[in-house]
């Protein structure tokens, strides 16, 4: 077959990817400071600010979210993928730092409590976005530290220090003229820095950022440890809890979120209506009850959507001992969720199909008579969808376990769109890898009639291409261009990764490079499913510059219950024709 596949030059690109890897292959601590220069020079469609003066408030937004809140304090990051890895390297006290969390990324990362986090990493894709998130913050800090430094605008800070309510509209006002920066740039940082916002600024205004980065251990054969590690803890948590051994039944493999699956699966949030009602005008949420008497009077719009919104919400803002309740439901109808509690982050699901309630499910879920599903001995294996390479990491080993009883893999993610809103549905056929270079032709088991029923706002486009990047910095206007002239509009990570890995499960070879693999005789499910969460061709429109919010909502449950759905068909006709394990 004739190779078509875009090439896309991508040299300054390459060029910053070499540079970091390069100084990251030194046993002592490089300074991001070196990094500057070739991070500016790759014109970086998150970063399209870098090498003006005045702060890209966007990138430095999407930064800050994807770090933990200490940062602002560490000026030294270590990168590996165990705990041992860290006490070989001297660190014997790790284990008594303090967890931290970042809002926007789910690694598991600590913090000596003066300058020092450590992060944990399941691939060397969270090297590709840890390095140009770090180098971004660092970037865009030293701008505000010039713009604050020995200034009107520090002084004006310094007398609210320690106020007990936030900036007034008039101080807002007084400070971005004392910048020079938009009023809508300065709100949107008190956004995220919330009560901290001049405590946070003055900061800045006090010291330059000079963060300091080692990688402790990085080999491919220590991923391999750290992903082998993952699966054993996650089997024996779930043995532990008197339930059934992931490696001896039929596996339907989805990767996801937390939350979609299990909530249409418990219908939690409709059985509580009430109290979830109580608890939005209890809190004053007037949009949310606005958009609740919408749904009245509009029956086309999803009521159980909106639960589930203000569920997350309510699970965040009170202690009502309604997560233990949740726990216990799941529980109850064969739901075990592990949180891995050493190593990088990903937490998994085990569902034992056999064990679920019918008139619990969100009724979107029901199929007619599902009672042949109480015989089942499968389980759908989800877990919190990793970034990049760690994709082809985790499906490598839970495949290499269940190979013989694998029945499907199901991809839900998020994904930048190109020719679509935030919000959309994009359904690829084909996916460009960028790590291996390889095209993935397969047969993608949904199609726009499978999600469009459950979305009232979104489009769903089927017969998509969608391209697998390096990383979210790792990405040009001239990069995308290339894409999109070649039909890819859909630009995600870890799409290629995945189907890497589903081509070693069940070819007799490690997948090729930079070839057009033909997939379409996989003996099991293939199943992609993205919903945009970025426009990247409109500059700045990234989840820095805002949040989904309630938007993401739709998309991430019709995308949800088509999976489960398919899953359900599936496992009724093996159980019907008597097939499989």
């Amino acid at each position: 077959m004739e190779r078509t596949v875009p090439k896309t030059g991508g040299e300054e690109i390459q060029l910053y990817m070499r540079t970091y890897y390069s100084l990251l292959r030194s046993s002592g601590v490089i300074q991001i400071e070196t990094l500057v220069e070739s991070h500016i020079a790759m014109q970086s469609s998150l970063h399209v600010g870098a090498a003006k003066l005045q702060p890209d408030v966007s990138s430095l937004l999407y930064s800050a979210l994807r770090l933990p809140p200490c940062i602002k304090e560490s000026n030294l990051v270590l990168i590996g993928q165990t705990e041992q890895s860290f006490v070989d390297a001297g660190y014997h006290e790790i284990s008594q730092w303090t967890r931290v969390y970042a809002p926007g990324r789910r690694r598991r990362t600590l913090f000596d409590g003066k300058s020092t986090l450590v992060v944990y990493i399941a691939s060397r894709s969270d090297i590709d976005d840890l390095v140009p998130i770090l180098t971004a913050y660092q970037i865009e800090w030293n701008k505000l530290h010039l713009l604050l430094k020995d200034t009107q605008a520090r002084q004006f800070l310094e007398q609210r220090r320690g106020q007990e309510t936030r900036l007034s509209e008039s101080d807002i006002e007084r400070l971005s003229d004392l910048l020079r920066m938009e009023r809508a740039d300065l709100k949107r940082l008190e956004i995220v820095w919330q009560d901290e916002f001049v405590d946070t600024l003055l900061q800045v205004a006090g010291n330059p950022k000079n963060i300091g980065i080692a990688l402790i251990s990085g080999s491919l054969a220590d991923y391999r440890r750290a992903t082998a590690s993952w699966w054993e803890e996650m089997r024996q948590a779930v043995l532990e809890a008197d339930g059934p051994d992931v490696e001896q039944h039929p596996i339907y493999f989805v990767s996801s979120n937390t939350h979609s699956l299990v909530n249409l699966l418990t219908g939690f949030a409709h059985r509580h209506e009430q109290s979830l009602l109580d608890y939005v005008k209890d809190y004053n949420y007037e949009a949310l009850l606005l958009e609740y008497e919408d749904i009245q009077k509009h029956p086309q719009k999803s009521l159980e959507n909106f639960l589930y919104y203000v569920l997350g919400k309510y699970l965040s803002d009170t202690q009502s001992g309604a997560i233990e309740q949740i726990h216990a439901d799941e529980r109850s109808v064969g739901i075990y969720r592990v949180p891995n509690k050493h190593g990088f982050e990903i937490e998994a699901q085990v569902i034992d199909v056999s064990t679920l309630h019918n008139d619990w499910m969100d009724k979107r879920l029901l199929l007619g008579d599902m009672t042949a599903l109480s015989q089942s001995n499968a389980l759908i294996l989800n877990i919190d969808y990793p970034l990049g390479m760690a994709a082809y990491e985790m499906l490598s080993r839970i495949s290499e376990r269940t190979t013989s009883r694998l029945q499907g893999v199901y991809i839900l993610g998020k994904a930048a769109t190109l020719n679509g809103r935030i919000g959309d549905v994009m359904i690829p056929n084909v996916i460009h890898d960028e790590h291996s270079q390889n095209t993935y032709l397969f047969d993608n088991v949904f199609c726009a009639e499978d999600v469009k029923p459950y979305m009232s706002l979104g489009n769903v486009m089927d017969n998509q291409k969608a391209v697998t990047a390096l990383g979210t910095y790792l990405q040009n206007s001239g990069y995308m261009s290339v894409f999109y002239r070649e039909g890819y509009t859909d630009i995600e990570m870890e799409g290629g990764p995945y189907l890497s890995a589903v081509y070693e499960a069940f070819r007799p070879k490690r997948h090729p490079s930079n070839e057009i693999v033909n997939l379409y005789q996989v003996p099991f499910d293939i199943g992609f499913l993205h919903y945009g969460s970025d426009t990247p061709m409109k500059h700045g429109q990234n989840l820095g510059a805002g949040s989904m919010s309630y938007t993401g909502i739709e998309p991430a449950y019709a995308t949800a219950i088509a999976i489960l759905r398919r899953i359900f068909v599936v496992e009724m006709r093996r159980l019907q024709g008597n097939v499989g394990c």
